[in-house]
Protein backbone atom coordinates (compact mmCIF):
# COMPACT_ATOMS: atom_id res chain seq x y z
CA UNK A 1 0.00 0.00 0.00
CA UNK A 2 1.53 3.34 -1.07
CA UNK A 3 1.29 6.56 0.91
CA UNK A 4 -1.71 7.86 -1.02
CA UNK A 5 -3.64 4.66 -0.29
CA UNK A 6 -2.78 4.99 3.41
CA UNK A 7 -3.88 8.62 3.49
CA UNK A 8 -7.18 7.96 1.75
CA UNK A 9 -7.99 5.02 4.02
CA UNK A 10 -7.39 7.21 7.05
CA UNK A 11 -9.34 10.08 5.49
CA UNK A 12 -12.38 7.87 4.90
CA UNK A 13 -12.49 6.97 8.59
CA UNK A 14 -12.11 10.62 9.62
CA UNK A 15 -14.84 11.93 7.33
CA UNK A 16 -17.31 9.30 8.50
CA UNK A 17 -16.69 10.34 12.10
CA UNK A 18 -17.04 14.05 11.29
CA UNK A 19 -20.33 13.53 9.47
CA UNK A 20 -21.71 11.88 12.57
CA UNK A 21 -20.42 14.62 14.89
CA UNK A 22 -21.27 17.73 12.83
CA UNK A 23 -23.86 17.23 10.05
CA UNK A 24 -23.91 19.51 7.00
CA UNK A 25 -26.88 21.48 8.33
CA UNK A 26 -24.83 22.36 11.39
CA UNK A 27 -21.90 23.47 9.21
CA UNK A 28 -24.23 25.93 7.49
CA UNK A 29 -24.63 27.73 10.83
CA UNK A 30 -20.89 28.31 11.19
CA UNK A 31 -19.64 31.90 11.27
CA UNK A 32 -17.96 31.92 7.87
CA UNK A 33 -20.44 29.85 5.88
CA UNK A 34 -22.29 32.95 4.63
CA UNK A 35 -19.07 34.89 4.07
CA UNK A 36 -18.39 36.20 0.55
CA UNK A 37 -15.26 34.51 -0.75
CA UNK A 38 -12.20 36.17 -2.30
CA UNK A 39 -10.94 35.03 -5.71
CA UNK A 40 -7.55 33.33 -5.71
CA UNK A 41 -7.72 33.24 -9.48
CA UNK A 42 -7.84 37.04 -9.63
CA UNK A 43 -5.10 37.35 -7.00
CA UNK A 44 -2.74 35.30 -9.18
CA UNK A 45 -3.50 36.85 -12.57
CA UNK A 46 -0.18 38.72 -12.73
CA UNK A 47 1.75 36.06 -10.83
CA UNK A 48 2.13 35.44 -7.12
CA UNK A 49 3.07 33.10 -4.29
CA UNK A 50 0.71 30.66 -2.61
CA UNK A 51 2.42 30.54 0.78
CA UNK A 52 1.74 27.36 2.70
CA UNK A 53 1.57 26.63 6.40
CA UNK A 54 2.97 23.13 6.75
CA UNK A 55 4.35 21.47 9.89
CA UNK A 56 5.35 18.13 8.37
CA UNK A 57 4.77 15.80 5.42
CA UNK A 58 5.30 12.09 4.70
CA UNK A 59 8.58 12.96 2.93
CA UNK A 60 9.70 15.46 5.60
CA UNK A 61 8.39 14.38 9.04
CA UNK A 62 9.71 17.48 10.82
CA UNK A 63 9.57 20.83 9.03
CA UNK A 64 8.26 23.19 11.73
CA UNK A 65 6.30 20.93 14.10
CA UNK A 66 5.66 23.63 16.72
CA UNK A 67 4.70 26.45 14.35
CA UNK A 68 1.55 28.42 15.15
CA UNK A 69 -0.79 29.20 12.28
CA UNK A 70 -1.51 32.68 13.59
CA UNK A 71 2.18 33.68 13.62
CA UNK A 72 2.95 32.20 10.21
CA UNK A 73 -0.10 33.71 8.55
CA UNK A 74 0.73 37.17 9.86
CA UNK A 75 4.26 36.91 8.44
CA UNK A 76 2.92 35.69 5.10
CA UNK A 77 0.44 38.55 5.07
CA UNK A 78 3.17 41.10 5.77
CA UNK A 79 5.30 39.56 3.02
CA UNK A 80 2.58 39.97 0.42
CA UNK A 81 1.57 36.38 -0.26
CA UNK A 82 -1.09 36.43 -2.98
CA UNK A 83 -2.83 33.36 -1.53
CA UNK A 84 -2.23 31.18 1.52
CA UNK A 85 -2.49 27.41 1.68
CA UNK A 86 -3.46 25.80 4.96
CA UNK A 87 -2.90 22.08 5.50
CA UNK A 88 -5.88 20.65 7.37
CA UNK A 89 -4.80 17.00 7.44
CA UNK A 90 -3.68 16.05 10.95
CA UNK A 91 -2.18 12.57 10.82
CA UNK A 92 0.18 12.99 7.88
CA UNK A 93 0.74 16.76 7.73
CA UNK A 94 0.20 17.96 11.30
CA UNK A 95 -2.51 20.46 10.37
CA UNK A 96 -6.13 20.92 11.36
CA UNK A 97 -9.33 22.74 10.52
CA UNK A 98 -8.58 24.93 13.54
CA UNK A 99 -5.52 26.17 11.62
CA UNK A 100 -7.81 27.19 8.77
CA UNK A 101 -10.14 28.97 11.18
CA UNK A 102 -7.22 30.78 12.82
CA UNK A 103 -5.86 31.79 9.42
CA UNK A 104 -9.25 33.16 8.39
CA UNK A 105 -9.33 35.32 11.50
CA UNK A 106 -5.88 36.75 10.74
CA UNK A 107 -5.95 37.58 7.03
CA UNK A 108 -8.28 38.78 4.30
CA UNK A 109 -6.24 37.09 1.58
CA UNK A 110 -7.64 34.04 -0.27
CA UNK A 111 -7.21 30.80 1.66
CA UNK A 112 -6.78 27.36 0.12
CA UNK A 113 -7.93 24.38 2.14
CA UNK A 114 -5.28 21.82 1.28
CA UNK A 115 -6.40 18.33 2.12
CA UNK A 116 -7.38 15.06 0.48
CA UNK A 117 -10.93 15.92 -0.49
CA UNK A 118 -13.14 13.19 -1.90
CA UNK A 119 -16.52 13.70 -0.23
CA UNK A 120 -19.01 16.58 -0.68
CA UNK A 121 -19.05 16.94 3.10
CA UNK A 122 -15.46 18.21 3.00
CA UNK A 123 -16.44 20.96 0.56
CA UNK A 124 -19.15 22.21 2.95
CA UNK A 125 -16.57 21.95 5.74
CA UNK A 126 -14.08 24.08 3.79
CA UNK A 127 -16.69 26.78 3.30
CA UNK A 128 -17.72 26.71 6.96
CA UNK A 129 -14.16 27.14 8.19
CA UNK A 130 -13.38 30.11 5.97
CA UNK A 131 -11.71 28.73 2.83
CA UNK A 132 -11.94 30.51 -0.52
CA UNK A 133 -10.83 27.57 -2.63
CA UNK A 134 -10.21 23.86 -2.28
CA UNK A 135 -7.62 21.44 -3.60
CA UNK A 136 -8.70 18.39 -5.59
CA UNK A 137 -6.06 15.76 -6.33
CA UNK A 138 -6.51 13.94 -9.63
CA UNK A 139 -4.52 10.94 -8.41
CA UNK A 140 -7.20 9.98 -5.89
CA UNK A 141 -10.36 11.03 -7.76
CA UNK A 142 -12.24 10.00 -10.89
CA UNK A 143 -13.15 12.58 -13.51
CA UNK A 144 -16.78 12.26 -12.41
CA UNK A 145 -15.83 12.97 -8.79
CA UNK A 146 -13.78 15.99 -9.83
CA UNK A 147 -16.68 17.44 -11.80
CA UNK A 148 -19.21 16.76 -9.01
CA UNK A 149 -17.01 18.30 -6.31
CA UNK A 150 -16.15 21.27 -8.54
CA UNK A 151 -19.81 21.98 -9.27
CA UNK A 152 -20.62 21.90 -5.56
CA UNK A 153 -17.67 24.16 -4.74
CA UNK A 154 -18.86 26.71 -7.30
CA UNK A 155 -22.39 26.58 -5.88
CA UNK A 156 -20.90 27.50 -2.50
CA UNK A 157 -18.80 30.31 -3.97
CA UNK A 158 -15.50 28.42 -3.72
CA UNK A 159 -12.87 28.10 -6.44
CA UNK A 160 -11.07 24.86 -7.27
CA UNK A 161 -7.39 24.05 -7.75
CA UNK A 162 -6.98 20.69 -9.49
CA UNK A 163 -3.61 19.03 -8.95
CA UNK A 164 -2.15 16.67 -11.55
CA UNK A 165 1.07 14.67 -11.50
CA UNK A 166 1.33 13.52 -15.13
CA UNK A 167 0.25 14.12 -18.69
CA UNK A 168 -2.09 11.13 -18.44
CA UNK A 169 -3.87 12.60 -15.42
CA UNK A 170 -4.28 15.94 -17.16
CA UNK A 171 -5.66 14.38 -20.33
CA UNK A 172 -7.98 11.95 -18.56
CA UNK A 173 -9.15 14.03 -15.61
CA UNK A 174 -8.54 17.66 -16.55
CA UNK A 175 -11.80 19.54 -16.87
CA UNK A 176 -12.64 23.03 -18.11
CA UNK A 177 -14.69 23.60 -14.94
CA UNK A 178 -11.75 24.04 -12.53
CA UNK A 179 -10.38 27.53 -11.93
CA UNK A 180 -6.71 26.76 -11.32
CA UNK A 181 -4.65 23.84 -12.58
CA UNK A 182 -1.65 22.76 -10.55
CA UNK A 183 1.30 20.63 -11.60
CA UNK A 184 2.79 18.75 -8.68
CA UNK A 185 6.42 18.25 -9.59
CA UNK A 186 6.91 15.68 -6.83
CA UNK A 187 6.20 12.04 -7.63
CA UNK A 188 3.87 10.93 -4.81
CA UNK A 189 5.28 7.41 -4.90
CA UNK A 190 9.02 8.13 -5.03
CA UNK A 191 8.96 11.77 -3.74
CA UNK A 192 11.47 12.73 -6.45
CA UNK A 193 11.09 16.23 -7.96
CA UNK A 194 11.13 16.88 -11.72
CA UNK A 195 10.57 20.52 -12.73
CA UNK A 196 10.53 19.59 -16.42
CA UNK A 197 7.05 18.17 -15.90
CA UNK A 198 5.60 21.69 -15.72
CA UNK A 199 7.20 22.61 -19.03
CA UNK A 200 5.65 19.51 -20.61
CA UNK A 201 2.13 20.07 -19.26
CA UNK A 202 1.78 23.85 -19.55
CA UNK A 203 0.86 23.85 -23.29
CA UNK A 204 -1.97 21.40 -22.56
CA UNK A 205 -3.74 23.67 -20.06
CA UNK A 206 -6.84 25.73 -20.84
CA UNK A 207 -6.32 29.45 -21.40
CA UNK A 208 -8.84 30.49 -18.74
CA UNK A 209 -7.17 28.44 -15.99
CA UNK A 210 -4.41 29.82 -13.79
CA UNK A 211 -1.40 27.48 -14.03
CA UNK A 212 0.13 26.71 -10.63
CA UNK A 213 3.51 25.13 -9.94
CA UNK A 214 3.55 22.92 -6.86
CA UNK A 215 6.09 21.04 -4.75
CA UNK A 216 9.84 20.98 -4.79
CA UNK A 217 10.38 24.69 -5.47
CA UNK A 218 13.54 25.40 -3.50
CA UNK A 219 14.98 28.60 -4.97
CA UNK A 220 14.22 31.89 -6.66
CA UNK A 221 15.77 30.41 -9.80
CA UNK A 222 13.19 27.58 -9.82
CA UNK A 223 10.32 30.06 -9.59
CA UNK A 224 11.82 32.45 -12.13
CA UNK A 225 12.26 29.63 -14.66
CA UNK A 226 8.66 28.45 -14.32
CA UNK A 227 7.28 32.01 -14.33
CA UNK A 228 9.02 32.69 -17.63
CA UNK A 229 7.40 29.54 -19.03
CA UNK A 230 3.95 30.88 -18.12
CA UNK A 231 3.10 29.67 -14.62
CA UNK A 232 1.29 32.28 -12.52
CA UNK A 233 0.94 30.67 -9.10
CA UNK A 234 3.73 29.09 -7.07
CA UNK A 235 2.78 26.99 -4.08
CA UNK A 236 5.66 27.07 -1.58
CA UNK A 237 5.62 25.44 1.83
CA UNK A 238 8.82 23.87 3.14
CA UNK A 239 11.08 26.56 1.62
CA UNK A 240 9.20 29.36 3.41
CA UNK A 241 8.58 27.44 6.63
CA UNK A 242 12.32 26.96 7.10
CA UNK A 243 13.17 30.63 6.50
CA UNK A 244 14.01 32.69 9.59
CA UNK A 245 12.18 35.65 8.01
CA UNK A 246 9.55 34.37 5.55
CA UNK A 247 8.13 37.87 5.21
CA UNK A 248 11.40 39.21 3.79
CA UNK A 249 11.71 36.16 1.54
CA UNK A 250 8.23 36.77 0.15
CA UNK A 251 9.04 40.41 -0.55
CA UNK A 252 12.07 39.23 -2.50
CA UNK A 253 10.10 36.62 -4.45
CA UNK A 254 7.41 39.14 -5.31
CA UNK A 255 9.97 41.23 -7.21
CA UNK A 256 9.80 38.53 -9.89
CA UNK A 257 6.21 39.55 -10.68
CA UNK A 258 6.67 43.33 -10.68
Amino acid sequence: MNILDQIMRQKSVEVSAKKAAIPIEALKDFQFFQRSTVSAREALTQGGIIAEHKRKSPSKPSIQPQSKAQDVVKLYDEGGAAVMSILTDTVFFGGSLDDLLIARNNTERPLLRKDFIFDPYQVYEAKAYGADLILLIAAVLSREQIETLTNLAHQLGLEVLLEVHSKMELEEKGTDAVDLLGVNHRDLKTFKVDLSLGEELLPLMRNHQIPVAESGLQSIEDIQKLYKLGFKGFLIGEYLMKETDPSATLHQLNTLFA
